[in-house]
């Protein structure tokens, strides 16, 4: 499977914020929409950066005092790794795993066009498992088709 199948089927949109948003601004804007990352977009348009809800946690602890004037600038990730929308999902699935991360980017000419989680690809290995199931048992009953 592909990471554009993948893309074809989410329905929400890319919540993103500007590299001078401010922490607390991040923050409602993940409780409020259930998510645990945010792409920083440049002026442009183009992925400059990432914050996790971790990287928020951290930071916030760090700085119990002076945190309302930290900006996503200061503590976004700015040495990204991005997929493209051809990519597989398994490949996608071990670079998550090999890097310890949970998102992944998906861009094209620079621009972002896709977020994929690690659970994009749980439930993407899930629906594989279950249609071979399917197939293996149809085969051990004599049903296979082919």
């Amino acid at each position: 499977m592909k990471v554009k199948d993948i893309l074809k089927t989410k329905q929400r949109e890319i919540i993103t914020i500007k590299a001078s948003t401010d922490i607390l601004t991040a923050m409602e804007l993940l409780i409020k929409n259930k998510i645990s990352c945010l792409p920083v977009l440049g002026d442009s348009g183009r992925l400059i950066g990432i914050i996790s809800d971790k990287d928020i946690f951290h930071i916030i602890y760090e700085n119990q005092d002076n945190f309302r004037s930290i900006r996503a600038s200061d503590l976004m990730a700015t040495d990204l790794i991005v997929g493209v929308a051809d990519d597989d999902i398994d490949y996608i699935g071990g670079v998550m795993t090999n890097n310890k991360i949970r998102h992944v980017p998906i861009v094209e000419k620079d621009k972002l066009i896709g977020l994929i989680s690690v659970g994009d690809v749980v439930k993407a290995e899930i629906k594989h498992m279950q249609i071979e199931n399917r197939y293996l048992k149809l085969y051990m009953e004599g049903n296979y088709p082919g």
